[in-house]
């Protein structure tokens, strides 16, 4: 039985039921004398509540498999993403373009994140798990095959297109299954470790093999061409038993209707307010996350004059940092709840870029990047499991696939200016203040979500 709400700083609320599909909503109620339009602010209790399938990472046994190729996709997209710093010096040189130019190259998924955004939810009834699978396997495969063959920069530019709906897919797909397991905090946090660890593998591997081999930097679409088809077998091997039907069947009467499912999510209050502040939120860290990442190699190399070997590292401790606070802070995260525990994570990673900013020694920077690093990551699984828990389950696909693909966006709008800006003043040297502006955003779009209680935030 549903049992009401508290909310001492609002309106009182009365729980519901859906009556189409038992989850959980919340019933408005004012008490007497009470402006009916007034709002509780970012501390209101949530109007609507998502519940947790009954399964766990290891049962049924086939999750154990699938999750470990969700693991896998997310070691690519990790090492893709990351690689853009580490190449792009390479890029300008081979291509003979600007940084202004250059950029481009992060600009370009964003169509692809745009039409997985649109798409994932119709994918998702059309042809289940399954096929979304298949199709951002391929993707990968025919983007890096493209690009191994060096073709011209504008061919290069259009093929990461490609790049962005394969990861686009995958990043809402296995964020909203992995969202729906029992310790969902936990595995997230895991999960997107692995996209920290791909970061680490990306610019290490791109920069050792043009800086120490002498191959130039097409040599690492070759490898990326063979992760990419491991992933496609094993991510369509995995999750081949469920299709379409089965995604329909699982998530509500609802789930059919891909127009009024993508409405009702985006432009309906309550749902709207969650998912347009996910969104938000994650446009902006992701976007901050990939600029810093994709610019710190050239700070260090044009700002500070660092060998370029040890300007390629410092990128590697960032994402290195990432994938321990994705893998570590996971676990502390239920403790103190994710919402408060992100202001925290946001405070001190402001605090390690300050740092970096002010103190020109290589090993500071080092470490104070990795700090970075390490307290950005848990900021995006933190984001999944708090929409995972303010909606229902028919919204979780659209609601994750709409914020993961706008976050794809940032990364390649935030880079992009990032390099314009970069064009513009003569110098990377912009790099600093940006990040520093972008944080304080992040800070203030935390604080937009309905708060929760600490017991449903594990």
């Amino acid at each position: 039985m549903a049992t009401a709400a508290k909310n001492t700083r609002g309106p009182k609320q009365q729980a519901v039921l859906y009556p189409d599909n038992g989850q959980v909503q919340q019933e408005h109620v004012d008490p007497p004398g009470m402006d009916p339009e007034a709002g509780s602010g970012a501390h209101e209790t949530s109007p609507l509540i998502g519940n947790i399938s009954g399964e766990t990472w290891k049962d049924p046994i086939r999750n154990l498999y699938r999750l470990g190729t969700c693991f896998w996709s997310f070691l690519l997209m990790g090492a893709n993403d990351a690689s853009y710093g580490a190449l792009i010096p390479y890029l300008e040189k081979y291509y003979h373009v600007s940084h202004g130019s250059v950029s481009f190259v992060f600009l370009s998924p964003t169509i692809g994140y745009i039409a997985s955004a649109i798409s994932n939810h119709y994918l998702h009834i059309k042809v289940g798990q399954r096929g979304v699978a298949v199709i951002a396997g391929a993707c990968h495969v025919i983007a890096y095959s493209i690009m191994s063959a060096h073709p011209p920069f504008i061919i290069l530019v259009l093929s990461y297109i490609l790049v962005g709906f394969g990861n686009g897919v995958v990043d809402c797909g296995w964020n909203a299954w992995v969202s729906s397991l029992k310790s969902a905090s936990q595995v997230l946090g895991l999960l997107h470790a692995f996209y920290g660890a791909g970061g680490i593998i990306g610019p290490l591997l791109a920069t050792a093999l043009i800086t120490k081999a002498n191959l130039e930097w097409y040599t690492f679409c070759y490898i990326m061409i063979g992760l990419g088809g491991i992933e496609t077998i094993v991510m369509s091997w995995a999750f081949w038993d469920l299709t379409a039907s089965k995604y329909r069947h699982g998530h509500g009467p609802d789930a059919n209707v891909p127009k009024a499912g993508l409405y009702t999510t985006l432009f309906e209050k309550p749902a709207a307010r969650v998912c347009w502040t996910a969104a938000s939120f994650l446009f902006i860290l992701v976007g901050m996350e990939v600029a810093l990442g994709g610019w710190i190699v050239a700070f260090m190399l044009d700002e500070r004059h660092t060998e370029k070997f040890a300007s390629g590292m410092v990128s590697v401790v960032f994402w290195l940092g990432m994938t321990m606070g994705r893998a570590i802070l996971g676990f502390l995260t239920p403790v103190i709840g994710a919402q408060y525990s992100t202001m925290v994570y946001i405070v001190l990673a402001m605090t390690g870029l300050v740092v970096f900013w002010l103190v020109p020694i290589f090993y500071v920077s080092a470490i104070a990047v990795a700090s970075m690093g390490f307290f950005l990551g848990p900021l995006f699984p933190n984001v999944i499991l708090v929409v995972n828990m303010l909606l229902p389950p028919q919204m979780h696909v659209t609601a994750i696939g709409f914020a993961s693909a706008i976050g794809g966006s940032g990364a390649a709008v935030m880079p992009f200016v990032t390099g314009v800006l970069a064009q513009y003043a003569k110098g990377v040297k912009v790099l600093p203040p940006i990040i520093l502006g972008l944080l304080g955003v992040t800070f203030i779009l935390w604080n937009c979500f309905p708060a929760m209680n600490k017991a449903r935030q594990g």
